[in-house]
């Protein structure tokens, strides 16, 4: 039995049902809220796994839904939107979502989505530093891969589950300059619907918590019409 616990979000019950139905015939376990103000808390109390999370909830729309729950937990995040709009799924990104999939979609879509994420959300609770050597040093910034921690100085950095795959992607191979398909590819892992703002827009975010100045970044570095790099 999956001990996994995934949130759906969405205010239209036959797509709740539908969703709840199918990941629990795969093994997870789930949790509903068919409001944002009933989603936040939901999400606040249980500290779900995953959230599959509608854009248009009401009470509290889902970018601000996601905006919220961010301040506290980092886990994946997949937006469920009918809107086609690339400035929403933007939007969304931007405030800490880790996906999007446009309405409609199909179920087996959902769920290879779900597994993709989680499978990247693996965190070593154990306090056993017994791989230092897989630890990534750039300058006083240290990257552990096997917990998905970052930490500066003393202080542990929260980031999503796609922020720290695409720092730990740069930090892999210092200097070297990925264009933003290389990440696309590496980071999203699977056939991804998006396309170059959505790594400009992670790139943002990512820089916003680990630099002093995003606008003077010390790690992260921009080569012009090229993609991005770690500089060591």
């Amino acid at each position: 039995m999956n001990d996994k616990k995934i949130l759906i979000v969405d205010d239209e019950k036959p797509i709740v049902e539908i969703l709840k139905f199918n990941l629990e015939k795969e093994g997870f376990s789930t949790v509903m809220a068919y409001d944002g103000e009933e989603a936040i808390k939901i999400a606040l109390s249980v500290k779900p796994s995953l959230i599959l999370l509608d854009l248009m909830l009401p009470k509290i729309d889902g970018f601000n839904v996601c905006k919220e729950i961010r301040k506290s937990l980092t886990c994946p995040i997949i937006m469920l939107t009918a809107k086609e709009e690339v400035v929403d799924k933007i939007i969304g990104l931007e405030l800490g979502a880790d996906d999007y999939i446009t309405k409609p979609f199909s179920v087996r879509e959902v769920i290879a989505r779900v597994k993709a994420n989680l499978r990247k959300h693996v965190i070593v609770d154990s306090e056993n530093n017994q791989d230092d050597l897989n630890k990534i040093k750039i300058k006083d910034m240290i990257i552990d891969p096997e917990r998905y921690i970052a930490i500066i100085g003393n202080k542990n950095i929260d980031l999503t589950i796609k922020e720290f795959e695409l720092l730990k992607m740069l930090s892999s191979a210092p200097n070297q300059v990925f264009t933003r398909e290389q990440i696309l590819r590496g980071v999203w892992g699977y056939d991804f619907y998006g396309d170059a703002r959505t790594v400009d827009v992670t790139i943002r975010r990512l820089r916003e918590k680990i630099e002093k100045n995003s606008a003077d970044p010390q790690y992260v570095q921009t080569k012009r019409g090229m993609g991005y790099y770690v500089s060591n």
